[in-house]
């Protein structure tokens, strides 16, 4: 089955009520008009896109250490539990410069990028297909 690719739904995952705020803000400035989905745990973004099987492309941005699952369980967990070529693409988005943190990320196949934060609308836009 061929996908439409351009993302259609962003997903923050952060414990961090004002990071998910700017990021939310950076993600609309960029022009992106589609679903803004806001978690601030990992179990609850984990729960919500395997019962979703990723319906629409999806692009996830989500924190390292949270309270509960952090970033690094979410990503084996859903690498784990999704099918392989569904519109997902997860990036990593931490205030962790370490590089052992981003070997790590490297290290999962579902993650394409690492990114210190704060997300930039910049940075949004190079990230987001919104064609």
């Amino acid at each position: 089955m061929q996908h439409d690719t351009h993302t259609q739904r962003v997903i923050l995952v952060d414990d961090s009520d004002n990071d998910n705020f700017f990021h939310d803000i950076a993600v609309r400035k960029c022009g992106f008009i589609g679903d803004i989905r806001v978690f601030d745990k990992g179990e609850d973004a984990l729960a919500f896109l395997l019962s979703d099987r990723v319906s629409v492309p999806t692009m996830v941005f989500m924190d390292i250490n949270m309270a509960g699952m952090g970033g690094f369980e979410l990503a084996r967990t859903l690498q784990k539990q999704l099918e392989p070529g569904l519109p997902l693409r997860l990036h990593m988005l931490t205030s962790s410069s370490w590089s052992v943190d981003k070997a790590e990320a490297d290290s999962i196949g579902l993650i394409q990028s690492y990114l210190v934060k704060p997300l930039t609308r910049e940075t949004a836009a190079a990230l987001i297909d919104l064609s």
